[in-house]
């Protein structure tokens, strides 16, 4: 990758990172409020607080290493610096991708209702100690980044490219430890996600299909505040599928190929992150409207802006069941 190149990427990721930032910090400060009123959270916003936390942890410290790996060009910083530093990335990676599973997990046992009784134990069990789960996760994810300091080897040029302190799985134990991460902190995840997809996507076909039934089709069939959450939990799975594509290609390069983009990760990460915030905006309501309203509030400022302002609409009784999101 050319110096050119890494530039390109730092520049273009600073430029996520402030969305990033923005996004999830509005999330958080949301969702304090919200708990300063109500005194509880559901264990939605848990989690989403959880991933909310995790995706500003992992966009600063991970642009903080780019930066540091721009300025330090002859690595005159010990590598084992760096080495701590992506060892801290990959662990809120591997957070970032359970939270965002684990977010979906949650909002298709609310939406379907399976009748394997086994399974609802498993579920309700599993529901009820949610923050425990937010807490063990980021865990899970530092325990199982420590073995890179042993298996993996420090480089710094690899295949005509320079960065500071990188590890770089050129063993056979190395290679086999980075397809066990890559199966616990992507496979994994995007299985579970990709279940819960399938769950959601038949509970839905099944619901428009009885409410068809029961209007005769004289009227368009309506899911009210569940569409939202279905929206939102469907568009999830369809960004981490990207991501998981995406992210499966860069770590074979590095791996197989031992081409140093692991810069790349880090943008198509905060492309992923950014994404996935704008998601959680928009499905969860309280989020959406607040945004909304503030947007044309700091429109009101600027009487030639008002062209750009968005109506806000009046929430409307819908006849289902709603979906505590």
């Amino acid at each position: 990758m050319q110096e050119a190149v890494k530039l390109t990427l730092w520049v273009m990721t600073g430029l996520l990172a402030v969305t990033t930032v923005f996004f999830n910090v509005y999330i958080l400060l949301t969702s304090l409020w919200n708990y300063k009123q109500k005194k509880q959270w559901s264990p939605s916003e848990t989690i989403i607080v959880a991933l909310s936390l995790a995706d500003v942890a992992h966009q600063l410290v991970c642009y903080f290493w780019m930066t540091m790996d721009e300025v330090d060009g002859n690595c005159y910083v010990n590598h084992t610096s760096y080495t701590v530093i992506l060892l801290l990335i990959f662990s809120l990676k591997f957070t970032i991708m359970w939270d965002t599973s684990f977010l979906t997990f949650y909002y298709s046992t609310k939406l379907v209702n399976t009748p394997n009784h086994c399974y609802s134990q498993i579920q309700a069990t599993i529901l009820k100690h949610v923050t425990l789960a937010v807490l063990l996760i980021p865990l899970c994810g530092l325990a199982t980044c420590m073995p890179m300091m042993v298996v993996f080897h420090h480089s710094n040029t690899t295949a005509g490219n320079q960065d500071c302190g990188v590890l770089i799985p050129d063993t056979r134990p190395g290679q086999i430890y980075e397809a066990v991460y890559l199966l616990l902190a992507d496979v994994l995840p995007g299985v579970l996600m990709m279940k819960c997809c399938i769950s959601i996507s038949v509970h839905l076909a099944i619901h428009l299909r009885h409410m068809k039934q029961s209007t005769n089709g004289a009227h368009q069939p309506k899911l009210g505040s569940q569409m939202r959450v279905i929206k939102m939990s469907l568009s999830l799975v369809v960004v981490f599928i990207v991501f998981l594509v995406v992210d499966l290609y860069v770590q074979y390069k590095i791996a197989v190929n031992h081409e140093n983009i692991i810069m790349l990760t880090f943008f198509f990460t905060s492309i992923y992150t950014s994404a996935t915030a704008m998601v959680l905006i928009y499905g969860k309501k309280t989020f959406w409207k607040a945004l909304i309203h503030e947007y044309n509030v700091c429109l009101d400022e600027y009487p030639c802006l008002s062209c750009l302002k968005v109506p806000e609409k009046k929430a409307q009784p819908s006849t289902p069941s709603k979906v505590k999101n």
